[in-house]
């Protein structure tokens, strides 16, 4: 039998200075080049030098072949919290869990959570031909190149299984383009009607063109420390209440309808001493519709099944009734390998120090960020979210 103890809060850990380096559809330069200008970004953020991170946390999936230790080399730094998250989009909620616990136990002061990834000619279709065990032996192949084909299958179990359409999809889609038109740094720069996004060309049944993410260049990349570090650099910061992560959840589903945010979700909230109604924003992992509908679901805003429904009851803009993916998402911003699972994060931080600019939702003090990643034919493997609160 296994004792369980109650998991010890996140009191006092608090995340600062939101970087985002511009993304660029290709870049002739490599992904260790994005994440020293995120560095460098993240310094005169903080008023600091960069050699003063003692903590770096790291995601990427085209840093190779360096790693985690080889980057402190790179970018001189002399870390005693050193940390590589291979989790996707899921990496961002992990960085934040781990480099939490280290601030808390004073095993680093200032953690510095990077994710880049360049763009290349090539880049990606060398990505998905490595990207798992699975991809090598059973998918590349015989020329299912990427994650459209896997997320097509769940996609269409889900719609028959929960009665979504592609409709249903579309507004999500579409509020999200809408929400990027105010976003400077978002890469999709043209208006998207439902007319459009049903119209456009198939990619893989039942997706078309604007189902699916763009990879792209860039960065993303926040501070992690102790309240007390903030108020000593005079930094503005927002406040880290809770925050959950599993891996291979519900293995026995046939195809993925849920993911590990049914197990935690409890713990999520009740750490926070907040329900699901409290949220001013939700920012979603997105790389296709359906996986934002999915966590509608799982994440406690509506019951299983119920997700076509609440998609077709609320609005989904910076001033709907339901705030989500206020930057417009990777879905419109674009997707910067793994720095897709950061992109939410540093919104969320933006709309919560109210400096969001376009995009900001009016007296915003109560966000949730939300991971997924690493999908494996038939499901993605790791999910991940977390509350975050204006100071």
């Amino acid at each position: 039998m296994i004792l369980s103890r109650a998991r010890q809060s996140y009191d006092g850990v608090v995340l600062a200075v939101p970087v985002t380096v511009p993304y660029q559809r290709y870049s002739i330069e490599t992904a260790h080049w994005w994440m020293g200008k995120a560095l460098r970004a993240l310094a005169e953020g903080a008023g600091v030098s960069h050699r003063d991170f003692d903590g770096f946390s790291v995601s990427s999936f085209t840093m190779g072949p360096d790693s985690a230790i080889a980057l402190t080399q790179h970018f001189g730094l002399t870390p005693r919290h050193l940390d590589h998250v291979p989790m996707g989009g899921a990496s961002g909620i992990v960085s934040i869990r781990r480099a939490a616990r280290a601030v808390q136990a004073c095993d680093a002061d200032i953690v510095a959570c990077v994710a880049a990834d360049t763009n290349q000619v090539d880049t990606f279709r060398k990505t998905l031909a490595n990207f798992s065990r699975f991809a090598q032996d059973a998918s590349y192949p015989y020329g299912a190149g990427g994650p459209n084909a896997s997320f097509a299958l769940i996609a269409r179990h889900y719609m028959d299984t929960f009665g979504a359409t592609r409709e249903d999809f579309g507004k999500l889609c579409v509020a999200q383009r809408d929400n990027a038109l105010k976003n400077p740094h978002a890469l999709m720069k043209k208006p998207l009607t439902l007319e459009q996004y049903l119209s456009a060309r198939p990619i893989a049944e039942p997706f078309h063109l604007f189902d699916c993410v763009m990879p792209c260049a860039g960065a993303e990349a926040f501070l992690v420390m102790r309240e007390e570090t903030a108020a000593s650099l005079g930094l503005p910061f927002v406040r880290l209440l809770s925050v959950i992560e599993r891996h291979n959840a519900f293995p026995g589903d046939p195809v993925q309808v849920r993911g590990g945010w049914v197990i935690d979700r409890d713990e999520l909230y009740g750490m926070a001493d907040v329900k699901p109604d409290d949220m001013d924003f939700v920012q979603t992992y997105d790389d296709y519709a359906v996986i934002s509908m999915m966590q509608f679901e799982d994440l406690g805003f509506c019951a299983k099944g119920e997700g076509p429904d609440f998609v077709r009851q609320h609005t989904f803009t910076i001033d709907g009734s339901f705030p989500h993916n206020t930057s417009g998402g990777q879905l419109s911003v674009g997707q910067a390998g793994a720095a897709g699972g950061h992109l939410g994060i540093t919104e969320a931080m933006r709309q919560l120090l109210g400096v969001a600019g376009g995009t900001q939702v009016e007296g915003a003090k109560l966000g949730l960020v939300s991971g997924f990643g690493m999908i494996n034919y038939d499901r993605g493997l790791a999910s991940a979210a977390a509350i975050l609160a204006r100071a």
